[in-house]
């Protein structure tokens, strides 16, 4: 049988997990030839160690019968170690192949299994396998992200887009009678430097004036974190303000006197 290395399978570390050292080594030293980085364990609470340190870990290659965690208890662990964030194959190896074993190892999430002793070349191509599902499980985490990401920035975009709508129909709401923005008592103390900005940039200007975070920001007028960190930007632009704290001085009550002078951020 002709076997080839591929190259991605060059990037791949399989943790090998098992009581018998001479197994360990044995796969090891077949791994390590084959094109794959192997590391060895040889029990449980090590491979879970190993795993949580080395996130390159991607294949797995346990023992079922072993002291303290069996295999499937280890897969187990290494699921909740690796959450959402990381995916892995694994695979189980055993001299016992009992058919409630295969079904409840299958269930939880184990890939495949193979009974000793070990075909190598059977074992190699069920790794090349697995890689396979691997690269496609990745592909689709890394696409979810890439959706969260994009949503996130639809979200924020769509956000500016109502507003900016909101200042092309009524240009003059922050000044009109009728403005929802602001009542008339803060439309006096605002400062006259501030009457350039749209509705929303002036409720979130005045937020921040109040000491209010990005997030609870967000959350009281039902928007994105990105947005808030946007409409902050874009307020400290048209005011020529340095940051939000020089803001939210402008915006105090005990600078009453400077509002009523004019504020300038010079």
């Amino acid at each position: 049988m002709e076997l080839h290395v591929n190259k991605p399978r060059l990037q791949m570390k399989v943790l090998v997990v098992d009581d018998q050292p001479l197994i360990v080594e044995e796969l090891c030293e077949f791994l390590d030839s084959s094109g794959y980085r192997s590391v060895p364990c040889e029990s449980s609470r090590e491979a879970i160690e190993r795993f949580s340190e080395d996130a390159e870990i991607s294949l797995v290659l346990c023992d079922l019968h072993m002291p303290d965690l069996d295999g499937i208890q280890l897969v187990q662990e290494l699921q909740r170690i690796a959450g959402k964030q990381r995916v892995f194959e694994a695979i189980m190896l055993t001299g016992r192949a009992e058919k409630q074993d295969v079904i409840k190892a299958l269930r939880a999430g184990i890939a495949d299994y193979y009974q000793k002793p070990i075909n190598l070349d059977e074992l190699l191509e069920g790794l090349q396998r697995q890689e396979v599902a691997l690269q496609e499980r990745q592909k689709n985490l890394h696409l979810g992200h890439l959706n969260q990401k994009l949503q996130f920035l639809s979200e924020s975009i769509d956000d500016l887009y109502q507003d900016l709508d909101k200042v092309r129909r009524a240009p003059q709401t922050v000044r009109g009678e009728d403005s929802e923005a602001l009542s008339d008592a803060e439309a006096i103390e605002m400062p006259a430097i501030f009457h350039q900005l749209s509705p929303r940039q002036l409720d979130v200007a005045r937020l921040v004036g109040k000491g209010q975070t990005n997030y609870q920001i967000a959350c009281e007028l039902g928007i994105t974190e990105n947005t808030v960190k946007l409409y902050v930007s874009q307020v400290l632009r048209l005011t020529h303000m340095h940051n939000r704290t020089q803001l939210a001085l402008a915006l105090s009550p005990s600078n009453s006197g400077l509002r009523q002078r004019g504020v300038t951020a010079h």
